[in-house]
């Protein structure tokens, strides 16, 4: 299985996979996306961001009550930076799913955020950008193999083709890093 690293961390106690390596297959940032052909938004900077969020007239992201690592973290961003309370009117919280990037694709909420890999699969909107390094948060996946599988030499295979060079330039593609 490949989850989230904190989630494999989890199981291997409870002998739900195999302890050893964790080796991280790879990470993927926060986003910000936007209406196909509309202007991008300034986050070069964590000042940027936070003026760009100030100035924006709506702005959406995964529900933090479903538990998505990407609404957690904006929800907990806003905070941090002192303005969620600003933030609150003009906020919808909205599953990760068409209801997320249509919203933004129709031009009902003007910016939008997730996972940059769920970004990029979707034709609709635009990828603004990453947010900037300051102020960024990686999703790490790892590789957790099942105990008692029968099939431990194939998943070993597996992780060791997901690290190598060709798997990661089309993880790099795909939004990951």
């Amino acid at each position: 299985m490949i989850s989230a690293a904190p989630r494999i961390e989890q199981l291997q106690p409870h002998g739900k996979v195999v302890g050893g390596d964790r080796t991280i297959i790879a990470k993927v940032g926060v986003g910000a996306f936007v209406r196909k052909g509309t202007a991008k938004p300034d986050i070069s900077s964590a000042d940027a961001f936070k003026r760009s969020m100030l100035a924006a007239r709506s702005i959406a992201y995964p529900d933090p009550a479903g538990g998505g690592a990407s609404g957690i973290y904006v929800a907990s961003l806003l905070e941090r930076l002192g303005i969620a309370g600003e933030m609150k009117p003009k906020t919808r919280l909205l599953p990760p799913t068409e209801a997320l990037y249509g919203s933004v694709a129709r031009g009902d909420v003007e910016i939008g955020f997730n996972q940059i890999s769920e970004i990029l699969a979707q034709p609709t909107v635009d990828l603004a950008g990453p947010l900037p390094s300051a102020i960024q948060n990686y999703t790490q996946f790892a590789p957790g193999i099942v105990t008692g599988s029968n099939q431990a030499h194939a998943a070993k295979a597996l992780v060791d083709f997901l690290s190598s060079p060709a798997a990661q330039a089309v993880l790099k593609a795909k939004g990951f890093e």
